[in-house]
């Protein structure tokens, strides 16, 4: 069949295309090969047509003409869509514009040597060589090659000469028109099961298709609507900044139908199951997009190295109602999700480690556990070390936990006070900040041009994530000098960040004991924070204070170093109590815990004396203070629930505060605004005014 009668018929739509069929997915430098080939008269390989009375859903046509046999295109959809695009310089009907991946119309034809090259201006904007390959089969965008030539050549006969080189390379440009491609057809007595296992069969032999295009081609060979749906939902969840693709749609859906993780097993599943299955997929991926934000600090999936570890989430929802049904499995599950992205479970043999994971999630009534057994024989541990951290960069899974882990600590932005909760767009859009200026090290000793220094120097122990403005603003200065500001602007968002306190290591000679003291840092909340979501709580109100530091921080017990002295700027600081209220708060909100105020996050007990200070030294007033703040910024019905007491410890002294739920939700008023705290881990976490209603309905339900 001659290509111009094919593309008339594409145009007319005679030939249309199957809904199975994928997109547009060529790359420029296939079309590229494929328009130079038929130049040079080399063989493109054939078509494949399906001839029938009973076609599937097709692509973007409603009703064809009125007859009852349909020419379907199987194989050679990508090289007549580029044909069309280059010779029409249109997208062809069956398909949108977003349905193309790479649009290749910007071709552009040497007429002197018979190049083709996409158009670059350095070199092809003065040269009237260089056409554009749409413009010459386009008869109003007429190529003139005597004028050509005439701007080229020095003599008549040079010009002549020329203008006759340029036009035989134009006509033979223009005569891939009038070639034949050769064209086969499966007769109209094929079913659809034998046209898709002959377009897969065909395919593998060209661009071949991939497990996850095979098993969408199959479930659309049943379900015609399902492409359309599926890309519908992508575009929906996109707007909550979750960018999933249609391969990990497909899995999620061969996962809640099939209840395994390979493709192939969906196959053969019916178009009733199928769009069941669907049903309840969509629920779970509207639940995720929720959940995970509020409760697992992933904004999105630009905060995952891989959407695949939610695919044995999305199979114990689809078992479980589409939703956690108490704190325990949600928790459980944030648990997985967190090793399994630090620790790369799908990294290699992604298939084989889904299906396993998936058949444990379907086999176990309680899974976790096994899960992250199964993690364990692949790492060897889960816990984070130093020195997993160190030489670590953004490539690592570590720098996007590290991100996570900041976000769930409660850290703002240094500058604007921003919560780093809140994915921030445009100016606070946020930024990976170097603590230390590249430019400063490198000013310091460090070689950029050694590789194991660019690594000290860009590694994560080295990062912050602050909102752009407040990245560009800090610039080049140095940490000492920005950093106690920080501190007095914003108190405790230093540490929120995991930034070692002592401010001699903010120099630029103590670097290396910065990085050390950081990497600690973060090793230490990382595995606090991971095993507050599945360790059981120990009681601790009753035992020594001893004890009680030794333990570390939980989901049941917290530290703070002091109420309101600041330890940066050596001076009362108000801003400070607001850190210990909320903890208070939470634990109301949740199920108690104990505080214990003198203490740092890495248990080294610092005492009261400063705070003691502040009050005529007397341990009474400190209390008293206490007691009333209490009263006047969560509420005198409270005071009955908290039990505070001085306890003396290695020459010093802290205050313990012990916790009781309350019956009724507790928020803290403070300048005028009110906000409501949950307990998260090892942390207090602020919900959102939707999320608390939620939260508050499940909690008191009872």
């Amino acid at each position: 069949m001659k290509i111009s009668d094919l593309l008339y018929s594409i145009k007319i739509k005679d030939l249309v295309l199957p809904e199975f069929q994928r997109e547009y997915v060529w790359s420029r430098d296939q079309a590229k090969k494929l328009i130079s080939s038929l130049t040079k008269d080399y063989p493109v390989g054939s078509l494949l047509f399906w001839k029938t009375d009973s076609p599937p859903e097709l692509k973007n046509v409603k009703m064809l003409k009125q007859s009852n046999s349909y020419q379907i295109i199987l194989d050679g959809q990508q090289r007549l869509t580029t044909l069309y695009m280059l010779i029409y310089g249109q997208i062809p009907p069956y398909y949108k514009i977003e349905d193309i991946g790479t649009d290749p119309r910007d071709l552009f034809f040497n007429l002197d040597s018979c190049e083709f090259q996409y158009y670059q201006t350095n070199f092809m904007k003065n040269d009237p060589l260089w056409v554009s390959v749409v413009d010459c089969f386009n008869d109003s965008s007429a190529i003139n090659v005597f004028q050509i030539a005439a701007g080229i050549a020095g003599t008549d006969a040079e010009k002549f000469t020329m203008a006759q080189k340029f036009q035989g390379n134009l006509t033979r440009l223009k005569n891939i028109n009038e070639k034949d491609m050769p064209a086969l057809m499966i007769p109209a007595s094929a079913k659809l099961e034998e046209a898709i296992d002959i377009f897969d069969l065909v395919n593998s032999q060209g661009t071949k298709l991939t497990d996850a295009e095979l098993a969408l081609t199959h479930v659309v060979g049943k379900w015609p609507l399902a492409r359309r749906v599926i890309k519908e939902k992508i575009e929906v969840l996109d707007k909550q900044n979750f960018k999933f693709i249609l391969s990990f749609i497909t899995r999620c859906l061969t996962t809640t139908v099939s209840h395994r993780a390979l493709y192939e097993t969906i196959h053969t599943e019916p178009k009733e199951n199928l769009m069941k299955g669907w049903n309840k997929l969509s629920k779970i991926l509207d639940y995720l997009v929720t959940i995970l934000p509020s409760r697992g600090y992933i904004h999105s999936t630009d905060d995952m190295s891989t959407t695949n570890v939610l695919v044995p989430i999305v199979a114990y929802l689809g078992l479980h109602g589409e939703k956690f049904q108490d704190e325990k499995s949600l928790n459980q599950a944030l648990h997985f999700i967190y090793s399994a992205l630090t620790w790369g479970r799908y990294s290699g043999q992604t298939d084989q480690r889904l299906d396993f994971d998936v058949s444990t999630v379907m086999r176990e009534s309680n899974p976790w556990g096994k899960l992250i057994d199964a993690l364990v024989d692949q790492r060897g541990r889960i816990d984070v070390k130093p020195n997993d951290l160190e030489g670590r960069t953004a490539s690592h899974p570590l720098y996007l936990m590290s991100y996570i882990l900041a976000k769930a600590n409660g850290a703002v932005d240094w500058f604007n006070g921003v919560s780093l909760s809140i994915k921030p767009k445009g100016p606070y859009h946020v930024h990976s900040h170097h603590i230390f200026p590249i430019s400063i090290l490198y000013e310091n000793g460090y070689d950029v041009d050694n590789h194991l220094h660019r690594k000290v120097v860009n590694e994560i122990a080295n990062r912050a994530f602050l909102t752009a403005d407040t990245n560009l603003s800090i610039s080049n200065a140095l940490p000492e000098e920005y950093l106690p500001e920080i501190e007095s602007k914003y108190p405790g968002a230093l540490s929120k960040h995991f930034i070692p306190m002592q401010p001699e290591l903010w120099r630029i000679e103590k670097y290396p004991d910065f990085l050390e003291a950081r990497r600690q840092l973060i090793a230490i909340k990382y595995n606090e924070y991971l095993r507050s979501l599945v360790s059981k709580p120990v009681k601790v109100k009753d035992k020594p204070i001893l004890e009680i530091v030794a333990l570390g921080e939980s989901v049941n017990l917290e530290f703070k170093s002091t109420l309101q002295w600041d330890i940066v700027r050596n001076e009362k600081n108000k801003v400070l109590r607001k850190s210990v209220l909320k903890t208070i708060v939470a634990f109301l909100n949740s199920e108690g815990g104990t505080l214990v105020i003198g203490v740092e996050d890495n248990k080294s007990v610092c005492g009261l004396e400063f705070d003691f200070a502040l009050v005529d030294h007397s341990e009474d007033k400190f209390l008293v203070l206490l007691n009333n703040l209490i009263s006047d910024n969560i509420g005198p019905e409270f005071s009955s629930l908290i039990k505070t007491t001085i306890e003396p410890i290695n020459g010093t002294k802290v205050c313990k505060l012990n916790v009781e739920r309350s019956l009724l939700p507790a928020y803290l008023r403070l300048d005028n605004q009110q906000e409501f705290y949950i307990r998260a881990g090892n942390t207090s976490r602020a919900l959102e005014m939707e999320e608390a209603v939620n939260y508050i309905s499940q909690h008191w339900s009872s």
